[in-house]
């Protein structure tokens, strides 16, 4: 009983080992290669798989997920004979797992020397300007190139990159000095223009200013003009409204003689020869002014010639000083005289 107990909990024990070697499980994105005898006979797909236990092996897992490798910098010379530098980056997708597995041995590796000499063809049919301008372009023939040799690996190129691009030291620091001068050629230019307009704008500015002014000058003068004319105008109007005779004209003659010769310019007087004619229509005018003779009173007779004679005097009096004024100013240095009593 003992022995036959053990025989089937060892037999029990191997049945569970053989039915586990069978079941495989397969992740999501991941393939299968199974080998029945050392020959491919098919590939897993994800979910629960069974195999032949000791007949059947199975592969490591494949990748079906998009890949990305980067490189190491390739030295990759132009068609001006600059060495540069450049860093690639590959993405790549696992197309056919059986064809990944046998029709190549080192994908990886496979992918590396083939995007270095493709590269090379690429760079080496461009200057270093266009290398650095025209990534686009060369990102589009690497891939194409890429893609139509790893097709038949089971892989398929979706991406290339030109990671970075690294020309010799002594290139960058002559690019440096070449964009440096350039900037400070733009600032110069733009420098020299700015002063160029604020010029323009500051002579534009004085221009019609001083149109302006003129503007300005000439409506004041037309108006001053117009101010002194409208002035005359009402004068001459209001003297010939007032019917001026020439006593009057004789009286304010006299009146104007002091003011000439108080100017400080006043060096000379010079005495009219109209100026007794115009004391004499003076007297007529005061003798005239009174009214017709009536008779009167003795008294008011004897105060009437008192008056009349103090405005003779007076009369006189301003004749004089206006004489001995006059006669200063035409002798230089003289004193000015002093007024009669």
């Amino acid at each position: 009983m003992e022995a036959g107990l053990i025989a089937l909990i060892v037999l029990a024990v191997f049945l569970f080992i053989v039915a586990a070697a069978g079941v495989r499980i397969v992740p999501q994105a991941r393939a299968g290669i199974v080998e029945r005898l050392g020959r491919y006979t098919r590939t897993l797909e994800p979910g629960l798989a069974l195999i032949v236990p000791f007949v059947d092996r199975v592969k490591p897992l494949l990748d079906l997920r998009e890949q990305v490798v980067s490189f190491p910098p390739q030295p990759v010379i132009t068609e001006d004979n600059l060495v540069v530098g450049i860093d690639t980056v590959i993405y790549f997708t696992v197309t056919d797992p059986r064809a990944s597995t046998y029709e190549v041995a080192n994908p990886l590796q496979a992918i590396e020397q083939l995007t270095v000499t493709t590269l090379r063809n690429v760079i080496g049919g461009l200057t270093l300007e266009e290398t650095l301008t025209s990534r686009d372009n060369v990102n589009s023939q690497l891939r194409v190139v890429l893609d139509e040799a790893t097709g038949k690996w089971g892989i398929r190129v979706n991406r290339v990159e030109l990671k970075s691009v690294e020309p010799p030291r002594t290139v960058q620091e002559a690019m440096e000095k070449q964009m440096r001068a350039e900037r400070d050629r733009r600032a110069t230019i733009l420098t020299a223009e700015g002063v160029k307009q604020s010029q323009i704008l500051t002579a534009e500015g004085e221009k019609q200013s001083a149109v302006l002014k003129a503007e300005g000058a000439r409506t004041a003068a037309i108006l001053r003009a117009e101010g002194e004319a409208k002035a005359i105008e009402t004068v001459f109007g209001a003297i010939h409204d007032g019917v001026p005779d020439e006593r009057l004209l004789s009286y304010q003659y006299l009146q104007m003689l002091p003011q000439l010769a108080q100017g400080p310019a006043s060096k000379i007087f010079v005495i009219p020869s109209e100026f007794t004619q115009a004391l004499g229509n003076l007297t007529e005018r005061f003798a005239d002014a009174a009214p017709p003779p009536r008779p009167r009173p003795r008294s008011e007779v004897r105060e009437a010639s008192e008056a009349a004679a103090a405005d003779a005097a007076e009369a006189a009096k301003a004749a004089a000083d206006a004489a001995a004024e006059a006669t200063s100013a035409r002798t230089p240095g003289a004193e000015p005289p002093t007024p009669s009593p």
